[in-house]
């Protein structure tokens, strides 16, 4: 009789480790500041460790449906904040799908709010797309393997 318990009860550990293991992982989450509020976002694209292609990067950069953040271009300063594992890939800012960044390994940079709305940095309008491109972890690489993209919208008085 405790043989049967026993084999049932690891028989159920192990059907439970089973479905715990088909569940997808989340991807890591990347965070905007500015003032008192933040937005996080999931990867847009890809986030896991697989190099995505030009094409998916493309569609990925077009994406619309994507969250927003107000910044007033003369006071406030953009904060980004990204996941360890993220940082331990290089991360870059692109802006409007141009870099803004050099390569960077921590998990937080700032940058002042008025590069965001400055024709100098290719900059259209009140509005400009923000993204975080993680790269495959070698320097200079030009591999992407997850982007994670933000609206940026200019409420200057």
């Amino acid at each position: 009789m405790r043989r049967r318990r026993a084999v049932a009860a690891a028989g159920a550990v192990s059907a439970g480790l089973l479905v715990l293991s088909a569940c997808d992982k989340p991807t890591p989450f990347s965070t905007i500041s500015v003032g008192s509020s933040s937005v996080s976002e999931e990867a847009t694209c890809g986030g896991e460790d697989s190099v995505l292609d030009t094409s998916k990067l493309t569609a990925c950069l077009k994406d619309e449906d994507i969250k927003s953040i107000d910044v007033d271009s003369e006071v406030d300063t953009v904060r980004f904040g990204v996941d360890p594992d993220v940082a331990k890939k290089r991360w870059t800012v692109l802006m409007n799908g141009q870099p803004l960044t050099g390569e960077n390994t921590k998990t937080y940079l700032t940058i002042p709010g008025s590069v965001f709305f400055n024709a100098q940095y290719g900059a259209q309008g009140n509005s400009t797309l923000v993204t975080i491109k993680a790269g495959d972890g070698k320097k200079d690489s030009q591999a992407v393997t997850g982007l994670w993209s933000f609206r940026l919208k200019k409420t200057d008085n």
